[in-house]
């Protein structure tokens, strides 16, 4: 068995509106194995994306102990959390987060600045091109997010995610402004990280068909894991999108 990349013992986060406790997690014990690719499901407020942030280092349990690629996270302060956060994970979110004046090369580049790793500029520039090269963007890196695709803008946020050598991904809803052609088209990218490269991958999703392309589904319910089980017949997002029907072209307007 792989050893885990994390392990969450009685995992719990409480919520305070006013004088009303929100039990946001619930007593959650979870351990996710070292390039695994999972899906976590489950309905608003059902305490995903919570999850997300806690094994994120983003927000810290009220109770209970997480441990981050054998790191006992409890144990650390805020600069130790963001320099953990930065050495081992990397994050994917549904609105690209990218700077909108600034090339696809600089943002992948941008977390490099906040390492605390002595690397000289064309270090940061090799390595930012290595990662846009691998999710199919070595010939975009000097375009700003204005002159790309709401796909291409998912790419760069991938990429920007490994920058760092990341243990794990963290993928938020990353299909969630996508339609399916370029939906397939990332999670085939993130399936051929984890298994080329055994990128631990983590998706939050609503969508049946996109968590059926991990290897294990977890179902939230009320802050709680209710079903944890391995995808019986996992979805080659390759594949799915090799069966689509050619994307549609318009003509061009004739010319009077």
């Amino acid at each position: 068995m792989a050893p885990s990349v994390v392990d969450l013992q009685g995992i719990s986060r409480v919520y305070y509106l006013g004088r009303n406790e929100v039990h946001a997690l619930r007593n959650v014990d979870l351990s996710i194995g070292s390039g695994e690719m999972l899906a976590i499901m489950g309905s608003s407020g059902s305490g995903k994306s919570t999850l997300m942030n806690v094994i994120g280092c983003l927000d810290s349990p009220t109770s209970g102990r997480y441990f981050l690629d054998g790191v006992s996270v409890n144990d650390l302060d805020k600069n130790e959390l963001a320099d953990l956060r930065n050495q081992k994970l990397g994050f994917v979110f549904q609105g690209f987060n990218l700077l909108a004046r600034t090339s696809a090369l600089d943002n992948v580049e941008l977390p490099l600045l906040y390492t605390g790793v002595d690397l000289t500029a064309a270090e940061r520039r090799r390595r930012a091109m290595e990662a846009l090269t691998a999710v199919g963007l070595g010939d975009r890196a000097h375009h700003r997010p204005n002159q790309m695709s709401g796909g291409q803008h998912q790419r760069v946020a991938i990429a920007r995610a490994l920058i760092n050598n990341a243990a794990m991904v963290l993928a938020d809803e990353p299909t969630g402004n996508l339609d399916t052609r370029t939906s397939l088209e990332v999670m085939e990218i993130f399936q051929r990280l984890n298994r080329e490269r055994r990128i631990t991958v983590l998706v939050v999703t609503h969508e049946a068909d996109i968590a059926q392309c991990a290897d294990r589904t977890i179902a939230f319910r009320d802050g709680q894991v209710v079903e944890d089980a391995p995808v019986v017949a996992r979805r080659d997002a390759g594949r799915a999108l090799a069966a689509l029907p050619p994307p549609m072209t318009r003509p061009l307007a004739r010319i009077a």
